[in-house]
C-alpha cells in the first residue's frame, strides 16, 4: 500500500493538517481519477519559488529544501496580493499555493510576487482500508444546539492586508478588559496559522478557523457551506463558554464569498457589532457606503489606515463612523460602544449588481 517508497525520512506536515493525527498519515497510494479540493496528498519539492518555507501543523515555520516531502491539501486560493489558484494538477505536478500547505495550479498572480514553489505529487494518503483521506474527515464534530449564544463581533475589510487580523487581535485584548472569555474565529480565507496564533496570544479562550471545520480554504465554497461552517464554529466557541466571539471575514467586500455572507440575513441577523478595517481613507469611505447599502452599520473603523493620523483626519471628513487605532482598541476604548444595546441590522434588498459583478470576477 505504501508504493514501495522509502518513507523512513518522513515528511513535513503542513498547518492545513493540524487536526490530522500523525497516526492517520501512514499509508500512501498512487492516485487515479480527478483530484478534488480537500484531498490529502504527499508531495515532493521540485523547485523553490515564492514560498521558501512551510508552516507546520505545530505552528513552526520550516525552511523548504529541494527534495523535501510535504503533506499538503488540494484546494482553491483567492489572494489579490499573491496567487489565484485552483484545486487542479498537471499530471503529477502542481504548485504550492500557500505556506500553510494548500496546493493546486496557479491561474494568475500579483506582478510583485515570484513564481510558486513547484511540487511533484507522490500519491494520496489513505486509511487502512485503502480509502482516500480528505480534510473534511477530520472536522470538529457538531455541538448540541443551545438557545444561549455569545455576542458576536464581526471584522470585515476593504481588501487583503487591510489590517483585519491585527484588528481582531486588538479587539480580543480590549474585550478581555471587561469579560474573561473571548473567542476568535477566522471564518474564511486560506489555511495559515498566524491568524489563530495571534488570537491565542491575545488571550482568546478558543481560536478556531475553517480548517477546524474541515476546509483548507473557503474560496468557491457555497454560501450554505459557509453558514454551516459558521454554525459549527460558533457552537464550539459557545461550548468553551465564550461570552464574546470576534469573527474575521477574509479579503475585501467585493470578494465572492464575503459579498455573499454579508448579504445573507441568516448570517447578519446573528451579528451584534461590526468593525470595518480599511487600508486608506478612500477605501474606508467607499466600503462604508457599500456596507450601509447592505444594511450593515459599523460601530467603528480601524485597520491599516489608522496608522496615519493624517489618513484618519481624511476619513473623518468623509465618514461619520469613529476611527480607532489598534492601541485604542487594545486599551478597551471601544468597549462602551460595543456593550451598548444592539442596534441590529436592517433588512435591505440584495445588491444584485454587486453580486453579479463579483461572480463574474470569480
Amino acid at each position: 500500500m505504501n508504493l514501495g517508497l522509502d518513507l523512513r525520512g518522513g515528511w513535513k506536515t503542513s498547518y492545513a493538517l493540524k487536526r490530522v493525527a500523525a497516526t492517520n498519515l501512514r499509508f500512501v497510494e498512487r492516485r487515479d481519477g480527478e483530484p478534488r479540493a480537500g484531498d490529502i496528498l504527499l508531495a515532493q519539492v521540485e523547485k523553490i519559488g515564492k514560498n521558501t518555507g512551510l508552516e507546520l501543523a505545530d505552528g513552526r515555520r520550516s525552511t523548504l529544501h529541494l527534495g523535501d516531502r510535504i503533506a499538503v491539501v488540494l484546494g482553491n486560493r483567492y489572494a489579490t496580493g499573491q496567487f489565484e489558484g485552483y484545486a487542479e494538477t498537471n499530471g503529477d505536478r502542481c504548485d504550492l499555493l500557500s505556506m500553510g500547505g494548500l496546493c493546486g495550479l496557479v491561474r494568475s498572480k500579483h506582478v510583485g510576487v515570484g513564481e510558486p514553489t513547484k511540487l511533484r505529487l507522490l500519491g494520496g494518503f489513505v486509511d487502512t482500508a485503502g480509502q482516500s483521506l480528505r480534510l473534511s474527515d477530520f472536522a470538529l464534530p457538531r455541538t448540541v444546539a443551545s438557545s444561549e449564544r455569545p455576542r458576536v463581533l464581526v471584522v470585515c475589510g476593504t481588501s487583503m492586508d487591510a489590517g483585519k487580523t491585527h484588528t481582531v487581535m486588538s479587539l480580543i485584548k480590549g474585550l478581555r478588559k471587561e469579560v474573561d472569555r473571548v473567542a476568535g474565529i477566522k471564518l474564511t480565507g486560506t489555511a495559515t496559522g498566524r491568524d489563530t496564533w495571534s488570537m491565542h496570544d491575545a488571550g482568546a479562550c478558543a481560536a478556531l478557523d475553517f480548517v477546524d471545520g474541515g476546509m483548507a480554504s473557503t474560496y468557491l465554497t457555497s454560501t450554505e457551506e459557509l453558514l454551516d461552517l459558521y454554525d459549527r464554529l460558533i457552537g464550539h466557541a459557545r461550548h468553551r463558554a465564550a461570552e464574546w466571539v470576534v469573527v474575521e471575514i477574509a479579503d475585501g467586500l467585493l470578494q465572492r464569498e464575503t459579498a455573499a455572507l454579508l448579504q445573507s440575513p441568516r448570517f447578519t441577523e446573528g451579528v451584534d457589532r461590526w468593525v470595518f478595517a480599511a487600508g486608506d481613507p478612500l477605501a474606508a469611505c467607499a466600503g462604508h457606503a457599500l456596507l450601509r447599502s447592505w444594511g450593515i452599520e459599523p460601530v467603528a473603523i480601524s485597520g491599516l489606515m489608522t496608522m496615519s493620523p493624517l489618513a484618519v483626519k481624511e476619513a473623518r471628513l468623509a465618514v461619520d463612523t469613529p476611527c480607532f487605532t489598534a492601541d485604542e482598541l487594545q486599551g478597551g476604548l471601544l468597549n462602551d460602544r460595543l456593550f451598548e444595546s444592539p442596534v441590529g441590522t436592517t433588512s435591505v434588498p440584495t445588491n444584485d449588481l454587486v453580486l453579479t459583478e463579483v461572480a463574474q470576477v470569480a
